[in-house]
């Protein structure tokens, strides 16, 4: 199955590569752009399939050389050379399948991350704190730039709420798989006894949505301007520039208060509304038409408890792919590059199945 999708592939990138050499083409600057976007796109697939394929006649060359021959030594080298090319047949052909399974379109987008304190209080709070600098470190590792949006501090240093943007080629890929509650077990600061307390927080993560592409009528929403307050800063408290907008089809409340300006308060409510607009449009599709979501790994069911985080064992475990690691320190330091790609290999691992 897989091996005939990629004989159409090879069969397109020959058709286009005539093409672009006629002049009617190379005239039509639209097609040709559009010729040459495609051919860059699946030629990597194309030259890996010919490797495949010199690999596979190799193997049968040696494997009926085999057959004739007498001499022990070169039977064994054969034999030797038999087992590599096997090796590395296999290797491509993993390697083909992995490079036909359908990309993500949202994995290059920006993303916004909002992280909630759940069950827990105060510590809920520290927790949340805790999670927006492991992302912070984690966007640092991978050269993304964070802004945040909106954020609700606490008197301890933790936060109810907070709404960051991740801004980079390839954001949105690296935290999918975040989306989930996370738990927390650990002595909190307010606990004189030490008994060891769980607490949770929850992570949604949006792709965000271009103007095209989430369409935001005047009519549709009601701007909201007030004074800001809590802690935070005394700036925010002194002018009328905090914005709250409902957008009243569906009910969604967005307030910004982390700015001076009203305009860039407004601004910044209008992007986290986009994003969850096109969020709650995709969910809609997803239930119509496919109701495996929720078994896949993906971005998971936001009330799903994805992760936990044991202090006293110094343990992170990610529920989903059964993935233990002992150095919870570097995980919140943000090194989650390990958990990621193991979570992007199992997605992989399911994708492939249907791919045959």
């Amino acid at each position: 199955m897989w091996r005939e999708k990629v004989k159409a592939i090879v069969e397109q990138y020959r058709e286009l590569t005539e093409k672009m050499a006629h002049p009617e083409v190379v005239q039509d600057l639209a097609r040709y752009r559009s010729y040459a976007q495609t051919i860059a796109e699946i030629e990597p697939i194309v030259e890996k399939y010919e490797e495949y394929e010199r690999v596979e006649r190799e193997l049968e060359e040696d494997r009926l050389l085999l057959r004739s021959e007498h001499d022990p030594e070169l039977r064994e080298l054969l034999e030797e050379e038999i087992a590599r090319l096997k090796e590395r047949h296999e290797q491509l052909e993993e390697e083909l399948k992995v490079m036909l399974l359908p990309r993500d379109p949202r994995d290059d987008k920006d993303t916004l991350v909002e992280i909630r304190a759940g069950a827990g209080g105060e510590e809920a709070a520290l927790f949340v704190a805790d999670l927006f600098r492991m992302y912070t470190r984690f966007a640092e590792r991978h050269g993304f730039k964070v802004e945040v949006m909106d954020a609700s501090p606490t008197e301890l240093g933790g936060f109810k709420e907070i709404i960051f943007a991740v801004e980079g080629k390839g954001a949105y890929s690296k935290f999918k798989f975040e989306s989930g509650v996370h738990r927390v077990q650990r002595v909190p600061i307010t606990e004189a006894s030490g008994r060891i307390h769980t607490s949770t927080a929850t992570v949604a993560v949006l792709p965000e949505a271009d103007e095209v592409e989430v369409v935001i009528r005047p009519e549709d929403i009601r701007v909201e301007i007030f004074r800001a307050s809590g802690p935070g800063g005394q700036h925010v408290n002194t002018t009328d520039s905090a914005v709250r907008i409902t957008h009243l089809p569906t009910g969604i409340v967005v307030t910004c208060q982390d700015e001076r300006s009203q305009h860039k308060n407004k601004a910044k409510a209008l992007r986290i509304l986009r994003a969850r607009l096109l969020d709650l449009e995709r969910k809609a599709q997803k239930e119509a038409i496919d109701r495996e979501r929720r078994a896949q790994i993906g971005t998971g069911e936001r009330s799903e408890r994805i992760r936990t985080y044991n202090f006293p064992q110094n343990r992170v475990t990610d529920h989903r792919i059964n993935l233990t690691l002992y150095r919870l320190e570097s995980v919140l330091d943000g090194d989650l590059d390990e958990i990621v790609e193991a979570l992007a290999a199992e997605e992989r691992a399911r994708l492939l199945e249907k791919v045959g």
